[in-house]
């Protein structure tokens, strides 16, 4: 592998936008696969959720990359103006099934609230609740039962919390917090893979605590709390939120 790819898939991690323009100035192609994958499946299977997704993608765009499923486009762009027009000229795409590789919770057989509820994309989430699309809509159930997840249990325990607007918008929309799963694969092929089982959005919030997931111990329980109270169950105060024996180590 030449320096200039070598330099296109370090920068796709963390998104960073200077060094990937930079790698396709060099002379990094932006469609050629790479160990199998195109760029852009490399750069949407990374482990980080931010807002520069938008700018990283246009940048392959730009040299003529191309999304496996070209309706996900304005949903990981995070374009609400794009998603509404799309809405409009097809109402259909409200009901569209995708399937993504995902670092975290699963992206298969999913519509396209889940897409922007894990990418954490709120605008697109706002435009796609607001137009209609099925809060409480299942993700395909894989051959051993597992899976079968709303958008919100994509929200739940997110990366830097990124996703907990949309935790929010959902919970308001009526997503319900008391579905429950057989099992869900979170991480499916990557070294972190852990399969999760009898999961509702409450547990599967919790399975944040985890090690391999690292998040905020004060994140996770204030999503909890959220969680609770659209179920309608009491959320006691928590004293020992951090962890002082944790925080001893």
């Amino acid at each position: 592998m030449d320096a200039a790819t070598e330099e296109l898939l370090s920068a796709f991690d963390g998104h960073d936008v200077g060094s990937i323009r930079k790698a396709l100035r060099e002379g990094a192609d932006a469609c050629i696969p790479i160990r199998g994958k195109r760029p852009i499946e490399w750069l949407l299977e990374q482990y980080t959720r931010s807002d520069r997704l938008a700018e990283c993608l246009q940048l392959l765009f730009d040299q003529g990359a191309e999304l496996p499923d070209p309706v996900l486009r304005p949903v990981l762009m995070n374009d609400a103006s794009s998603l509404e027009a799309a809405i409009r000229a097809q109402p259909a795409i409200l009901h569209h099934r995708t399937s993504l590789v995902s670092t975290f919770a699963p992206l298969e057989g999913v519509t396209l609230l889940h897409v922007a509820a894990e990418y954490g994309n709120l605008d697109a989430a706002r435009v796609l609740v607001e137009a209609g699309a099925d809060v409480n809509a299942r993700a395909d159930v894989d051959a051993d039962g597992f899976n079968g997840h709303t958008p919100l249990f994509h929200t739940v325990n997110s990366a830097h919390n990124r996703s907990e607007p949309i935790m929010k918008l959902l919970l308001a929309a009526g997503a319900s917090a008391e579905v429950r799963l057989a099992g869900l694969v979170w991480g499916r092929g990557f070294e972190w893979e852990t399969t999760f089982y009898d999961v509702t959005p409450i547990s599967f919030a919790q399975f944040g605590l985890m090690p391999q997931v690292h998040r905020r111990e004060a994140d996770i329980y204030s999503n909890i709390g959220n969680l609770l109270a659209a179920a309608g169950r009491n959320a006691p105060a928590l004293g020992n939120v951090p962890n002082r024996y944790l925080l001893a180590k």
